[in-house]
């Protein structure tokens, strides 16, 4: 099984510290490691903002009530 069919199934911290590994690799790995670190970093981060997204709270409209003024 590749990394990227592994993403979505793992928990939020793992996905972070995948993301750290990859982002230490990418400046400081060897060259196979630098490019696999690099394509796989924007993965990361879309699963990341995917959950996100998925556990904000949908904005709802409000509707305030207001009282009439009388006189």
């Amino acid at each position: 099984m590749h990394m990227t069919e592994r993403l979505p199934g793992m928990d939020l911290k793992d996905l972070a510290t995948l993301r750290a590994n990859a982002v230490r690799l990418q400046s400081s790995g060897v060259p196979s490691q630098q490019a696999a670190a690099t394509d796989l970093l924007p993965l990361i981060d879309a699963e990341l903002a995917g959950r996100k997204a998925a556990k904000a709270p949908a904005a709802t409209k409000s509707t305030r009530k207001t009282k009439a003024k009388v006189g």
